[in-house]
């Protein structure tokens, strides 16, 4: 298949569910175009792209600190594993530090659990509104794989089969 933009070769597609999943919310974000005010989607698309961007950046700040949340929590739950190895090898109260440390690395423990959870969250935010930007300035999600596929060696593509391509004239366009 040939586009303005972009070839596909012939071969079979990745699986994955990730492309699935980027499908199905950009076919949705796409419908929100005819809602109405009621569609945070609808109202996000009306207001343009400076505000879809401010609203990106936002998330992504918000994604960054997530992810600095996540490095805290390891950093706890390998400082907890640390006391417990330590109060393990204790002769005084060693039963009642062992319990204690075994305690706090299986709080900072859930706290990591948590803080991924966390990230991941805020990594949907960051994709929703970026394809809500996409929707907005008319990107598809075939011209995008197209262009992180330009970004790719010929070894790299030559690895790979089924995918999109930008066609040279458009590998730098908006450079």
């Amino acid at each position: 298949m040939t586009s303005k933009f972009f070839d596909i070769t012939e071969g079979a597609s990745p699986q994955t569910q990730i492309g699935d999943a980027l499908s199905s919310l950009a076919q949705t974000i796409a419908e929100r175009r005819g809602a109405d005010e009621g569609s945070y989607t609808f109202r996000l698309l009306q207001k343009g792209s400076e505000a879809i961007g401010k609203k990106l950046v936002e998330e992504a700040f918000e994604t960054a600190l997530a992810a600095k949340e996540l490095d805290y929590a390891r950093d706890a739950v390998e400082a907890a594993d640390d006391a417990t190895t330590t109060a393990g090898a204790a002769v005084e109260d060693a039963a009642r530090s062992a319990a204690d440390a075994v305690a706090d690395t299986a709080s900072s423990a859930v706290a990591s659990v948590a803080a991924h959870d966390h990230l991941r969250y805020e990594a949907g935010d960051v994709l929703y509104h970026l394809l809500v930007l996409m929707e907005h300035e008319g990107i598809t999600l075939d011209e995008l794989a197209a262009e992180l596929n330009a970004r790719m060696d010929d070894e790299a593509l030559a690895k790979r089969s089924g995918i999109a391509v930008l066609l040279p004239e458009h590998v730098n366009r908006g450079k």
